[in-house]
């Protein structure tokens, strides 16, 4: 076993189970949905977690050759996927009978996400630039689909106006098939 197959087994399993519990969240959310209105902001805010996570375990498989087997990138991944982890399960609620419209429930909980799924990419970066260095980072492509989610990002954190927030998750969400198909 390589020491990114020791690594990546530890961020595997955290990613996923945040996939899953986001997806778990969407399942009971469509189930409960003659309870509670679900609404375009939450299922965006699922959307775009989920997609993150997605992205976050690209990266780790392309920085597989040069992440060293260390106490700090362990403690470090398991740090950041745990954060996405948390980030996922902030997005639906545990009890839907509390909420009768989701839409309350993201105006209280979507910062939390936004804030945490922002710190899991400022670490991505910043590792990414510590092991790999800054070459073809500042590329048109890479100003649009990498920098922008910052700027977007906080927007969306620091946003009263709820249509504000959907605009940003939808600008956020749509970075990612554009990614696949602008090489």
């Amino acid at each position: 076993m390589s020491g990114f197959e020791f690594i990546f087994t530890l961020f595997g399993l955290l990613l996923g189970l945040a996939l899953a519990e986001g997806l778990g969240g969407l399942s009971r959310a469509l189930k409960a949905s003659h309870k509670v209105h679900i609404g375009w902001a939450t299922a965006l805010l699922g959307i775009f977690v989920s997609c993150d996570v997605v992205t976050f375990w690209m990266y780790g498989w392309a920085l597989r050759d040069l992440l060293p087997l260390s106490w700090p990138v362990l403690f470090g991944g398991f740090v950041v996927t745990g954060i996405y982890y948390v980030a996922a399960s902030l997005v639906f609620p545990d009890d839907f009978e509390e909420w009768g419209d989701l839409g309350t429930y993201f105006d209280k909980h979507y910062r939390k996400v936004m804030g945490a799924v922002l710190l899991c990419n400022i670490a991505l970066m910043a590792t990414t630039f510590a092991v790999g260095g800054t070459q073809g980072m500042f590329t048109l492509r890479a100003v649009l689909l990498t920098w922008s989610f910052f700027p977007i990002s906080l927007l969306a954190i620091l946003a009263r106006d709820r249509r504000i927030v959907v605009g940003c998750l939808a600008w956020l969400i749509l970075l990612y098939p554009l990614s696949a198909v602008w090489h």
